[in-house]
């Protein structure tokens, strides 16, 4: 069952400078993370991805992943440093048809006309966590108080900390 991206997280998938990275794992278990700015949100909240070539290893792990109901991870990072991971499951592959034909024409506008689409992918977000250091290190130590590093501690009795 799929979660709902906020308004928050959709403004930073559209900002173009966000940067985006993609982890897709194949049928070995290896893991494989590029950058992608070709990272979007549909209108029903799931996410897009763009794969432009299609022996990509991102393409090959993405069909294993829509095959067998793998998750795939994607992390945004925001220019202020905000940082969230979402999960999610690939859930379509397009290759053809008017959705496909528009991207297509999208991307040579954009990329010039060498430029080729292999694969509108959507990805049904299943998780979303924020990974902002600030927010996590909070989480760890209202959860994990007695979890830490004993000169934190010694130090916090000191006044230093």
């Amino acid at each position: 069952m799929g979660v709902q991206i906020d308004k928050k997280i959709a403004d930073l998938l559209k900002d173009p400078g966000t940067v985006k990275a993609l982890a897709t794992a194949g049928r070995d278990g290896a893991v494989h993370v590029v950058f992608k700015g070709s990272l979007g949100i549909t209108p029903e909240g799931n996410l897009q991805f763009y794969e432009l070539n299609e022996t990509s290893r991102n393409n090959k792990n993405l069909v294993y992943s829509l095959w067998f109901e793998r998750q795939i991870a994607i992390n945004i990072l925001s220019p202020d440093r905000t940082s969230f991971e979402i999960r999610g499951i690939p859930v379509r592959a397009i290759i053809s048809g008017r959705e496909f034909e528009e991207a297509y024409v999208s991307i040579r506008k954009r990329l010039g006309a060498d430029a080729d689409l292999s694969t509108i992918w959507i990805i049904e977000p299943v998780e979303i966590r924020e990974e902002t250091y600030g927010v996590r290190k909070e989480i760890e130590r209202t959860g994990y108080p007695l979890v830490g590093h004993l000169d934190r501690f010694a130090r916090q009795e000191e006044g230093v900390l």
